[in-house]
This record gives structure tokens, C-alpha cells and sequence, in this order.
């Protein structure tokens, strides 16, 4: 029994045999979040639409549409962007490695589309719970990935001791993300005061003092 020869337009059909549309440009992304951080720099919440960024990204509006359902969203996203930047540094030891990521995190929080872009969604967050929700899991949620990474390694190292329970483990995480974000966002953002070396020293001081009592 002969074999018959595959045609061409078969293989073909086979090889576009797939989710129908077309596939997310990462240039696009990075030209529409950048322009809604300079969007909201220039004219703020208020007066910031979805088709002012298409505009500035050079994008049809339909293309924001497909990726976000609204300003909301999208804002957040342009923010988590920003945060995404930020790297726990690996010095040596737990003392070098939380005072340069404060100094690098205020850094960050010091750029204008950075301040203006997280103000603005914290502001929107206190009325919209669904928006709340969104800051948790793209900016809060991914960025304890970087106290997680840091207690591991001081934990190699015997800086830190092991966490039997998890509970226990998941709740230090929590506390410790939140007294670096805070007080690193409290001082930048609403003392309006700077973050230098001379502080994070003696911020890491006390952090450090304070963890050490998990030893006990």
C-alpha cells in the first residue's frame, strides 16, 4: 500500500493550528507602560486615558484593550514594571545585602513616574477593593519574593535561623516585608526625607536587632 504524500496546505494548516490572534509584542508592553508612567507624570489620575497612552506608545487603542481592562489595571502594571527592577544584591552577608536593597529601593521610589504612578494607585486602591487585590499580587506579592531569597540565604549562611513552621515562616516574611517597605515608603514618600547611607545603616541595625530574636 503506497503512501500518500502530505500536501502542503495540510502541513501547513497543521503547523498554524493554534490560539487564533496575534501573539503579545513584549516591545508593545514596554512602549505602553512606559508611556502611562509619563502620561501620569505629565497630567495625573484624573485626567490620564487609555487613549492618551495609545497615543504616546504609537499603539491602536484596541491593542491597551486586549491587555488591560481599564486605567486601573493598566497603572498598576506600569508600576509593578518599575518594582520588577529592583534585585536583592548578594555582598556577603544579611547587614550589606539590606542596606544596599533599602538604598536601591529608595532610589526608585525617588523617579517621578515611580512616586506619582504608586501614589496614584494606593490613593485609587482605598476605594476600589478589586484594585487593591491587583496592587497585592503584581507589586506586594512579587516583591516578598525578594525577602524570601534574602532569609534563605542568610539562613545558608547562620546569620538567620530555620523556620520549622511554615506559618510561622510565611507570617516573619509578611512582618519583615512590611517594616522595610514601610518605613523605606513612609520616609521617601510622605516625610519626604532622604534616604541615605547614614540611614540605611541604622535602619539595618534595628532590622537586624529585631530579627535576631528569632533566634530565641
Amino acid at each position: 500500500m503506497s503512501k500518500q504524500p502530505t500536501r502542503p496546505d495540510v502541513a501547513a494548516d497543521a503547523v498554524r493550528t493554534g490560539p487564533r490572534g496575534r501573539p503579545r509584542s513584549a516591545e508593545a508592553d514596554c512602549a505602553i507602560l512606559e508611556a502611562t508612567r509619563a502620561a501620569l507624570v505629565e497630567l495625573g489620575w484624573s485626567k490620564l486615558t487609555m487613549g492618551d497612552v495609545a497615543t504616546r506608545a504609537k499603539v491602536a487603542k484596541t491593542t491597551l484593550y486586549r491587555r488591560w481592562a481599564g486605567k486601573s489595571e493598566l497603572v498598576v502594571d506600569a508600576v509593578a514594571d518599575l518594582f520588577d527592577e529592583l534585585e536583592l544584591p548578594d555582598l556577603g552577608s544579611l547587614k550589606a545585602d539590606v542596606e544596599c536593597v533599602v538604598l536601591r529601593f529608595a532610589a526608585l521610589l525617588e523617579r517621578p513616574e515611580t512616586r506619582t504612578a504608586l501614589m496614584a494607585v494606593v490613593a485609587e486602591g482605598t476605594r476600589d477593593e478589586a484594585l487593591r487585590g491587583r496592587i497585592r499580587s503584581a507589586i506586594v506579592d512579587r516583591q516578598k519574593g525578594l525577602v524570601l531569597q534574602g532569609r534563605a540565604r542568610a539562613q545558608a549562611r547562620g546569620e538567620l535561623p530555620y523556620e520549622d513552621d511554615p506559618a510561622t515562616a510565611a507570617r516573619n516574611a509578611d512582618l519583615i516585608f512590611d517594616v522595610i517597605a514601610g518605613a523605606v515608603v513612609h520616609r521617601t514618600l510622605v516625610s519626604a526625607e532622604p534616604v541615605d547611607a547614614a540611614w540605611a545603616r541604622c535602619f539595618t541595625r534595628l532590622l537586624l536587632s529585631g530579627l535576631a530574636s528569632l533566634r530565641n
